[in-house]
């Protein structure tokens, strides 16, 4: 059960009206590393989560994801306050109108124009939401690292969108979101980490013939590291192919009477390079060939 109180997570001050910046946390509203996406992601992994522990966090991260979409979508209301009012009354001229929504950096007046000022469920771009930003596999050992990387990925937005700004009750809302990006991937952490083994992840191991080679495939100086040297590292320098061992070669065994009708279409759909016909291509040129 969700029960939503009034009042918000974090208080938002905001100094004046600037529909640019408005534009630009949408990006944290609508966008692949916003709070919804965060929320959706956290709260479907929570749902199907079997351990007690997991689940609680997941559910209670997720809903402090909605509080923290909640604080980005006031603040954005709150810097279209302006134009919301003009769009509703319609008391500027069309020029003066647009040049007010595309002021400031606001260079997606779609998201100012055609939802009323308000916060769309889009990214800065004015690109709709979309489901597909939830990456969740189902295996918590894959999930809590991809949770990992996007309350990572959510910092370095919330980082970006502090530096645009010089309002200081934006600056300081941005900064609390920021920091709880902090503090959800060390529970996250914790979680992996609570799991032994949780690497490699799922079930299955590797082929222990192939999970410490590290093949050079790249030209030029070849830079070494702990991720390609010292430990149990095998550094194969411009390995070639089959690296199994075989000739590197896709093949099937396919049934007698299947393999008579792929001779077939082979036979039917064979190059005879002997043949140089004049093409759509040679009379575009101008360097038509005859027929031989």
């Amino acid at each position: 059960m969700f029960a939503h109180n009034k009042r918000l997570q974090y208080t938002v001050r905001v100094a004046a009206p600037n529909p640019g910046l408005a534009n630009l946390l949408l990006e944290q509203f609508g966008g692949p590393q916003g709070e919804l996406a965060a929320a959706c992601r956290y709260f479907t992994q929570a749902v199907s989560e079997d351990d007690p522990g997991r689940k609680d966090m997941l559910f209670d991260i997720a809903t402090e994801e909605l509080s923290h979409l909640e604080v980005i979508g006031s603040i954005v209301a709150m810097l279209n306050k302006g134009a919301k009012g003009q769009l509703a009354e319609a008391v500027e001229q069309e020029a003066e109108l647009y040049r007010s929504l595309t002021g400031g950096g606001n260079d997606s007046h779609i998201t100012a124009l055609l939802y009323g000022g308000g916060p769309a469920l889009t990214n800065s771009a004015g690109v709709p939401w979309s489901a597909a930003y939830i990456d969740t596999i189902g295996e918590p050992t894959a999930d809590l690292r991809s949770n990992i990387a996007a309350e990572a990925r959510a910092k370095i937005v919330y980082e970006r969108l502090i530096n645009v700004t010089d309002d200081p009750g934006i600056r300081e809302a941005l900064g609390f979101l920021m920091t709880r990006e902090i503090a959800h991937q060390k529970s996250f952490e914790k979680a992996l980490h609570s799991i032994q083994p949780n690497f490699p992840q799922g079930k299955l191991p590797g082929d222990p013939k192939f999970t410490n080679v590290y093949y050079d495939l790249s030209k030029g100086d070849d830079a070494r590291g702990p991720w390609n040297e010292g430990g149990d590292w095998e550094f194969v320098a411009k390995p070639e192919p089959a690296v199994d061992g075989g000739d590197g070669t896709a093949s099937v065994n396919v049934p007698e009477n299947d393999l008579e009708v792929l001779k077939a279409m082979a036979g039917r759909t064979a190059s005879d390079t002997s043949v140089d016909p004049t093409t759509g291509a040679d009379l575009g040129s101008g360097q038509a060939t005859s027929v031989k």
